[in-house]
């Protein structure tokens, strides 16, 4: 696996990076829909050129489906929040707040009709240069609802006065949807979800999707990951394994000793592992057991 949202610093130029990433023997490459900014886009023989380059290796755009960005081209000028978090007139108020981790993202009411078509026509557009499929981030965007700030608590499945479900029964919905809305185009279209595990606990979600990666699932930082939090996602993650359902396992850690004790544990599970860096700009360091379940 590659993944890779900042091409445009991976190498000195376009084709450089291309070559790159051609040459990587990655199974699985995950790539921004541009190379740079938003007249960049990848074009289609570009696309096909990474996959000829490897015998079976399929291509994903990353999609962001839980936060709104504003270097994407449904954003419109006029929107966004001014110095002290309050909304600008005209933006539209399925969009929530600002994410204070990463400038230029939003959090959105992702069950929210407009919200869901804007992002609709942007996967069409998408479409059109023939991925293989697409990586959904901001899967667990419903764990920013699920805190209740009145107790500073987090409650499972808390229900969504909005819809009369839970926030987690609104994003398996909304993954649903995307996946229905692509397929109906291209029924080979491949969807692959980053993180939200406990959502495969839930009816629908392990048909609608073809792979599940985690992000900081064995280290966290420099240092291990809570083991707590490292087995209850295990525990999700079986499900997957067992409907025959790869799982990607991406972390961050630089720290040799911490690799090559996650490697331990993500090969033994059969988990495709890679060692990235958290900016997204290299090729990192990825490992594919030969038990692995499933083929991508």
């Amino acid at each position: 696996m590659a993944y890779v949202l900042q091409a445009d610093k991976l190498s000195s130029n376009r084709l450089a990076a291309l070559d790159r990433l051609a040459r990587s023997r990655r199974d699985t490459i995950v790539i921004d829909r541009v190379f740079g900014g938003l007249d960049d886009a990848w074009s289609i023989p570009e696309i096909e050129s990474l996959r000829r380059a490897h015998e079976g290796r399929r291509v994903f755009s990353y999609f962001s489906i839980g936060e709104a960005e504003d270097y994407r081209p449904y954003w419109q000028a006029p929107w966004g929040f001014d110095a002290h978090g309050r909304r600008l007139p005209g933006t539209p108020d399925f969009i929530v707040a600002p994410n204070p981790d990463w400038t230029g993202n939003y959090k959105v009411r992702y069950w929210d009709r407009r919200w869901q078509q804007l992002v609709l026509d942007d996967l069409d557009h998408l479409l059109g240069q023939e991925f293989d499929g697409i990586y959904l981030d901001i899967v667990d965007a419903f764990q920013f609802f699920e805190h209740d700030p009145a107790s500073d608590t987090w409650h499972a499945m808390r229900e969504n006065p909005a819809t009369g479900r839970s926030y987690r029964e609104d994003m398996v919905r909304w993954v649903r949807r995307i996946a229905r809305h692509a397929r109906a185009r291209r029924d080979d279209f491949m969807i692959i979800p980053q993180n939200g595990s406990a959502l495969l606990r839930l009816p629908g979600y392990l048909e609608a999707i073809d792979a599940i990666a985690v992000e900081d699932l064995f280290t966290q930082g420099e240092k291990a990951q809570g083991r707590d939090h490292t087995e209850t996602v295990l525990a999700d993650l079986e499900l997957a394994r067992a409907a025959g359902k790869p799982v990607f396992a991406v972390e961050y850690a630089s720290d040799a000793t911490l690799r090559a004790q996650a490697r331990q544990e993500a090969t033994a599970r059969g988990f495709v592992v890679l060692f990235a860096d958290r900016e997204l700009t290299t090729l990192g360091e990825a490992e594919s057991p030969p038990q692995c379940g499933g083929a991508l």
